[in-house]
């Protein structure tokens, strides 16, 4: 049935403006609390994420996991002299997998009687959202509340324009056919490290370019540290505290100026130049000034249950800013819905939140970094344990990186968890539920981890803090 309020009747409970991992989340929840649901969607099912972001980038970097497994496979036994890498049938692989989640994707909906309504939506009054397809407006669709989830697009610089070819961006960079001979990447935050070392994988030139002191940079800089050690040793060079002052594109693709932390220059050559230095909220199209939602340089203002200043209009994901992470957007997607039903709800806690970036050795970390710890008034006690240590390591052949604990010293609460090293994203998972649960340096240590494993590296940094 249709929703009601002050006499009115709408299409909808709920409409949802896209469909990718908050946009579907939020739609599944809401039907599943019996709601009727909308989900208005311009592009792909799925969104961004799942076309041209997460899922598709996972898959590339599996494929450059395996290029680096294959010229080290002499000392497990294995020779691969005569290997060769093809780019073009990774790129096809990553679709392949792309499509069955996009159908999945597809199924859920469908099965959750959840009406999926192609085109771009905007607002017209504060229950009604106009489609457009092709140009032209094709329905209108009405709902009780309205939550936005329409995600963040790359984000360009002055000067750097993507021109979709040789300037590009991470979309541009997922479907390219051939590995290019030389690439400049600007940007060394998760998605410029990632495409770095895919590429290096995939047999390019790699030069990353980072305005920081280090690459991921609100990160603790001992992961920042390590990695670029890391890059380093597979080939690709990193150039930190530095920026492209100007560019042209040449014959043979890109001719940049790059400054140098002492003012000098340096030009960098290449066949491409992938930007990724972040994201920028999709929310110009909405109309949101239509019927007065809040915005602070693009991104909605909400409420801690992603409320705007409309009472019915909602915000998840990207277009609320905060950290721009999928399951992010999942989790804010289950507050607004019990806001929208009434239910209790506890807010999303950004330093509850794992952040990961899928390279080898990987890096995962929850919480607090030492650094802002102590700038947020926490005495600390700090714990290690590296990998080189630990038998499983050693037996994988991946002995790079650490365990990284940051505890509060007076109450003994984890306050940050940090690992690098390789399958580090699979090992965030428990440190996320202690931190999630105040778990102790004390509780931590007295954990039984199976021998051997990568995990037990975790009891080892606990137990390392408790030593301090």
């Amino acid at each position: 049935m249709s929703g009601k309020r002050e006499g009115k009747s709408f299409d909808f409970d709920v409409a949802v403006i896209g469909s990718g991992p908050g946009g579907f989340e939020a739609a599944i929840k809401a039907a599943g609390c019996g709601l009727k649901v909308c989900v208005v969607e311009k592009g792909a099912i799925g969104g961004v994420c799942l076309n041209w972001g997460c899922i598709p980038t996972k898959a590339l970097l599996r494929s450059a996991e395996i290029f680096r497994l294959a010229g080290d496979a002499g000392p497990f036994g294995l020779e691969c002299k005569d290997s060769i890498v093809d780019v073009a049938q990774a790129v096809k692989r990553s679709r392949r997998v792309v499509l069955t989640m996009s159908k999945g994707v597809e199924y859920a909906l469908k099965r959750n009687d959840i009406t999926v309504k192609r085109g771009e939506g905007s607002f017209a009054d504060a229950h009604t959202l106009t489609i457009t397809r092709n140009g032209e407006v094709a329905e209108t669709v009405t709902a009780e509340n309205i939550i936005i989830a329409a995600g963040g697009s790359a984000r360009e610089l002055p000067g750097l324009e993507f021109d979709g070819k040789t300037i590009i961006s991470s979309r541009e960079a997922l479907a390219m056919q051939t590995a290019p001979k030389k690439m400049l990447i600007v940007g060394g935050g998760a998605i410029g490290v990632e495409m770095a070392w895919y590429f290096g994988a995939a047999g390019s030139e790699v030069t990353l370019v980072e305005l920081m002191p280090e690459i991921l940079p609100l990160e603790d800089i001992e992961v920042g540290e390590g990695l670029r050690r890391s890059l380093a040793k597979a080939g690709i060079e990193i150039i930190t505290e530095a920026a492209v002052k100007r560019s042209e594109v040449t014959e043979g693709g890109i001719r940049a100026v790059v400054r140098l932390q002492d003012g000098s220059e340096r030009v960098v050559e290449a066949e491409s130049m992938l930007v990724a230095v972040g994201v920028v909220p999709n929310t110009r199209d909405l109309a949101l000034e239509k019927v007065g939602v809040a915005t602070e340089k693009g991104f909605i203002e909400t409420d801690e249950l992603c409320r705007t200043n409309v009472g019915n209009i909602f915000a998840i994901g990207d277009v609320r800013g905060g950290m721009l992470l999928a399951h992010k957007a999942s989790a804010e997607a289950g507050v607004a819905v019990k806001a929208i039903t009434g239910k209790r709800s506890e807010p999303v806690d950004e330093s509850r939140v794992p952040r990961c970036v899928y390279v080898e050795p990987s890096v995962a970390c929850v919480g607090y970094t030492e650094k802002k710890a102590i700038e947020a008034g926490f005495r600390v006690k700090v714990g290690h344990a590296f990998f080189a240590a630990s038998g499983k390591a050693s037996a994988y052949g991946v002995r790079e990186g650490f365990v990284k604990l940051v505890f509060n010293a007076d109450s003994g609460e984890l306050l940050g968890g940090h690992v690098l090293g390789y399958g580090a994203v699979e090992l965030i998972g428990e440190l996320s539920l202690a931190r999630g649960l105040g778990v102790t340096a004390e509780q931590l240590a007295d954990v039984i981890h199976a021998h051997p494993t990568l995990s037990e590296s975790i009891k080892e940094a606990a137990e390392n803090a408790l030593e301090q």
